[in-house]
């Protein structure tokens, strides 16, 4: 058989299960591009809205959520190759008006921190400061007066606050807008031409509508596109085709080198990436066993590398990147059960690479008894509260959005079903989610913390 003949058995292959696979799960569309054998293959399926019937194509743009804190990691990278940063430099050396609450946690966090998500702050910090180009000055100068989730240094806590953060010392060094540094320091070097940061520009292309709806039913479009202020983007807005994202990560396989040779990161700050830093409390939620600077670093028998997940609420991106393969994965989708689909998909496509899925996240089989009354109480950090109590003689979790976060989602509630002493199961199930989640309880000090999602929330209360 032919390369050709070859090449076109595994895109008709890959095609019929991705349809298969993506109806299965009421995903309404989704694309794929996968890196094989030095190729990129670009798959699409389903719609980009069911109220229009527009269907996807390879080239369709989708919104990639929390990937694009890899993109800001990336462009910071830039500077430090230019010389023009330190990644030990402390953060208010660099950018004098960044601040907390604690004086003395200020003066010590530093950008390879934040990079890391090891700098204590925060992630549901959801401030619109508007459209302006000073948005990210406003968003930094706001956040003075938003509690760490944890003391710097402590544990890796998920923090979107410190990208944006990152994002403003990119302003600061280039003297450009984020949105401007990332077309001339990465989009326009690597030639991806449907990648993009602001709205408007993604309607140039076909863009993807989110849905939302019940598990297990055909969800119907979101009542808005987008719910993230221009203020997030370093942490939460990167517009993209899947076949640009596999671009983007080509280069972070090649050494930091574009295909037309080009060099856009140097070969020792593309490793830097993928060095461990920190390990992470919460390996599961995105099967990040560590973090490197800005990456997902997975480092389990048969599923070694660094990615990222995202997600906008009703739109779901994930990216999976394996040096010693030379492969690279990246689905886009617009909601449904989009976790599902992943696992399954991805589970087939490695698989048939010869990279093994680590096994989902699940409670213990057989069922284990834990006393979960020492982490009844709540637990508060910017943006969330989490409350967990006892209901129907077992012990529950209620996960709700507050402050500047209200409205992202309504609360998500789950029985807790122990997986070890101290890390529960809870299926959280609504719109825009359906999957079984971590729930880790950890003490540093005297403060107890409860962890979903990757992020820390501090007890303050037994009720």
């Amino acid at each position: 058989m032919s390369n050709v003949e070859s090449k076109e058995r595994f895109v008709a292959h890959w095609q019929e299960r991705l349809d298969v696979l993506r109806a299965k799960h009421h995903v309404p569309g989704a694309a794929l591009a996968v890196l094989v054998d030095g190729e990129i293959h670009e798959l699409a399926s389903g719609v980009l809205n069911r109220a229009t019937g527009v269907e996807v194509t390879p080239d369709s743009v989708f919104q990639s959520g929390s990937i694009a804190k890899v993109y800001t990691a990336t462009v910071i990278m830039r500077l430090v190759d230019e010389g023009k940063l330190d990644l030990d430099a402390r953060v208010v050396d660099v950018l004098p008006e960044f601040g907390t609450p604690d004086p003395e946690a200020t003066e010590v966090i530093t950008v390879r921190q934040l990079l890391s998500h090891s700098g204590g702050l925060t992630n549901d910090f959801h401030h619109d400061t508007g459209r302006g180009d000073d948005c990210l000055a406003k968003y930094v100068a706001a956040a003075r007066q938003v509690p760490l989730a944890l003391p710097p240094g402590t544990a890796a806590s998920y923090a979107g606050l410190g990208f944006v953060v990152l994002g403003r010392i990119i302003e600061v060094l280039t003297g450009k807008t984020w949105d401007q540094a990332m077309k001339d320091m990465l989009f326009t070097p690597l030639g991806l031409e449907r990648s993009m940061t602001l709205p408007e520009e993604a309607l140039r292309y076909r863009a993807a509508m989110g849905h939302l709806g019940a598990p297990g039913q055909d969800p119907d479009p979101a009542p808005v596109w987008d719910i993230q202020p221009r203020s997030t983007g370093p942490a939460a807005r990167v517009l993209v085709s899947a076949g640009d994202m596999v671009r983007f990560a080509r280069m972070h396989l090649d050494g930091g080198v574009a295909p037309d040779g080009t060099r856009v990161l140097s070969a020792e700050s593309v490793a830097a990436m993928q060095r461990r830093e920190v390990d992470s409390p919460d390996r599961w939620t995105v099967s990040a066993d560590a973090w490197g600077l800005g990456w997902c670093l997975y480092d389990q028998e048969g599923f070694r590398g660094f990615g990222h997940d995202g997600s906008a609420v009703s739109q779901h991106a994930l990216l999976r990147i394996f040096p010693g393969s030379g492969v690279a994965i990246s689905l886009m989708t617009n909601s449904g059960n989009a976790r599902a689909l992943y696992v399954e998909l991805f589970t087939e496509l490695l698989g048939a690479l010869g990279i093994i899925m680590p096994e989902p996240f699940a409670p213990a089989n057989p069922p284990i008894t834990v006393d979960a009354t020492p982490f009844f109480g709540t637990y508060r950090r910017t943006g969330v509260i989490i409350t967990v109590s006892e209901q129907h003689g077992k012990p529950h979790v209620r996960y709700e959005f507050v402050d500047d976060a209200a409205g992202v989602s309504p609360p998500l509630e789950s029985e807790l079903k122990p997986v070890t002493d101290t890390i529960f199961a809870a299926y959280f199930a609504g719109s825009g989610i359906s999957e079984e989640m971590p729930v880790i309880f950890t003490t540093t000090g005297e403060t107890q913390y409860c962890w979903v999602g990757m992020r820390a929330a501090p007890k303050i209360g037994l009720r």
